[in-house]
């Protein structure tokens, strides 16, 4: 149990890489007009979402491999996780907004500014936070 669970904290911590840094790419992207940096950033992105995408996938595996081990009266009884289970579908979604702000780019499409994916930059650090103290802490 204690692999399945070092192993859901590294895939974590690597999802998480790539959720800080990627919409900081954004950021650095949305600001560039040179055609061999927006080339660059474009390349960047790509590689970096399937990486990111990667460490997402493992995440969810393992933990739901996790939850699966510890059983559904475990989970029943457990109402921090219910919270942690709805960050994680939050965090999700944040990364197919992701996904999409990489398709935006590649195709010239990107209407958002560098102030715009500053901002955005902020939510994984907020759903990190609440997510750890719900994981250790474990408050109800």
């Amino acid at each position: 149990m204690l692999w399945i669970k070092a192993f859901h904290v590294i895939f974590m911590v690597t999802w998480f890489a790539g959720l800080f840094y990627l919409p900081r790419l954004f950021v650095y992207h949305a600001d560039a007009k040179d055609p061999i940096s927006l080339e660059r950033f474009c390349i960047m992105e790509k590689r970096l979402s399937i990486l990111m995408s990667i460490g997402a996938l493992l995440t969810i595996l393992f933990g739901g491999w996790l939850v699966f081990a510890y059983g559904l009266g475990w989970l029943a009884s457990s109402g921090w996780m219910h919270v942690k289970l709805l960050l994680v579908l939050a965090l999700i979604g944040y990364h197919g907004w992701c996904q999409i702000q990489v398709k935006k780019f590649r195709e010239a499409r990107n209407l958002g500014s560098s102030r715009y994916f500053r901002l955005m930059n902020e939510v994984p650090a907020l759903m990190l936070v609440a997510i750890v103290i719900l994981a250790v802490v474990k408050p109800f």
